[in-house]
């Protein structure tokens, strides 16, 4: 009796141990229910999006110059410039396989923050032009001033950017702000050590960066300062990519 009673503790104990080891493994069920697994390798990826506001201008020229030299895709956020160079530009960003977004067409605070309907007309603008010149609608946009800049408050009051937001949301946009300045709108022509080093620095603990820079004419500094960010961020392990529907968003 106590032999058959010791073999029966003995098979709970290692049932118990069995169930209790299973528990700890990853069942596979889990793995499927994922829709979309991502590989260690892609998880530990650092990515640097490159934005460039206001142009095109004869900057967005040599720094599309610097980034064919690296083979860096970037996101241009263009304003409105409807003589045959700012087509020709256009058409120079696009043919180089960068993303362009809309930056509305007259960069005006007081004009585009006047009203939803306003913001929306200008918008538009720009929507032509590039389709009529690239053959393309851009998806993305990005707010001047950014989506919760103050100086809208001046023109529309306060409840003007979340309404701006909303209608332009549903009419299909996507907007992006960023997680790193460069710094370049601090001053007219800031120097360009202080470019690098906010750019660098900022970027340091982020694991996605959308880098805010401009190619207004007056940015100079900004494309001398270019070469020395990307290879920067290169050391910092960043690969880089340009924005899209699909691809990391930051809002202020």
């Amino acid at each position: 009796m106590r032999r058959a009673f010791n073999q029966f503790i003995k098979g709970v104990t290692a049932c118990l141990a069995l169930t209790t080891l299973t528990s700890c493994l990853p069942l596979a069920y889990d793995a499927k229910a994922v829709s979309h697994p991502v590989s260690p390798e892609l998880n530990r990826t650092k990515m640097a999006y490159l934005t460039f506001d206001d142009g095109p201008s004869e900057n967005t020229e040599r720094i599309l110059a610097i980034l064919r030299k690296y083979g860096i895709r970037a996101t241009f956020f263009v304003i409105g410039n409807s003589s045959d160079e700012g087509k020709r530009l256009y058409r120079r960003i696009h043919a180089d396989g960068h993303v362009i977004g809309n930056h509305t067409y007259s960069h005006n605070y007081r004009v585009v923050y006047s009203s939803v309907q306003a913001f929306a007309k200008d918008t538009e603008r720009l929507e032509t032009l590039l389709e009529q010149t690239i053959g393309v609608r851009p998806a993305l946009l990005r707010y001047p001033g950014g989506s919760n800049n103050l100086v809208s408050l001046h023109y529309g009051g306060k409840q003007i950017m979340p309404r701006i937001i909303h209608e332009m949301t549903r009419k299909g946009y996507d907007y992006i702000d960023w997680n790193v300045s460069s710094t370049d709108a601090a001053r007219t022509v800031q120097p360009k050590r202080e470019i690098i080093d906010a750019v660098l620095s900022a970027s340091r603990t982020k694991k996605e960066a959308v880098i805010l820079m401009h190619d207004v004419k007056v940015k100079t500094t900004t494309v001398e300062a270019l070469p020395e960010i990307i290879e920067g961020l290169l050391k910092q392990g960043f690969h880089f990519d340009v924005l899209s529907r699909a691809s990391f968003h930051y809002h202020f």
